[in-house]
């Protein structure tokens, strides 16, 4: 496989993962929207009832409720970060899997939230646990994605170190001899 091919399916995979992320935001966004009204609650697994629960919610806010108002801030500011993403990549292709698939959930987490942001001036959330603020499906991506890219970052400079210390241990060797 030429660098090229290699690039392209780096790139798919990107752009695959933050596809499957806002497919899946948006249906389950649609589907609260049209089954409940703002500020219904439901119980999908009545065990976990009140405890976990959907409830539609409009959030013109950041993560945890707070900023709220503040839509075309965060729009502009989500949007620099999805530009960001696309053009810092190419720079990712030689990290771990596990930083390029961050990347991708992400991309898609920002991406589903835009569309929010521009379709209807607010973001749905719609999954509530415990005392936790209301969430969806791009909020828990972003999340897993920043935790994977973390992750990732430690992987790689585990690799770096241990590779350092061969490296050291190597040229001792090389200079008692």
């Amino acid at each position: 496989m030429n660098s090229t091919q290699k690039r392209t399916l780096q790139y798919l995979l990107l752009f695959g993962i933050a596809a499957i992320v806002i497919i899946l935001d948006q249906w389950s966004k649609t589907l609260i929207r049209q089954n409940l009204a703002l500020g219904e609650e439901i119980y999908p697994i009545t065990f976990l009832a009140p405890f976990f629960r959907f409830t539609f919610w409009q959030n013109t806010g950041a993560a945890w409720g707070i900023f709220q108002n503040a839509n075309i801030p965060l729009l502009i500011l989500s949007s620099i970060i999805a530009v960001f993403i696309i053009l810092y990549y190419h720079k990712a292709l030689d990290e771990p899997l596990i930083y390029r698939i961050s990347m991708g959930l992400l991309l898609g987490g920002a991406v589903g939230n835009i569309i929010d942001r521009i379709q209807l001036g607010y973001v749905t959330d719609f999954i509530a646990v415990g005392r936790f603020p209301v969430f969806n499906v791009a909020d828990s991506c972003v999340t897993i994605g920043v935790f994977l890219m973390l992750l990732g970052l430690l992987i790689q400079e585990h690799k770096e170190k241990a590779g350092r210390q061969a490296a050291e241990t190597t040229q001792d060797g090389v200079n008692e001899n």
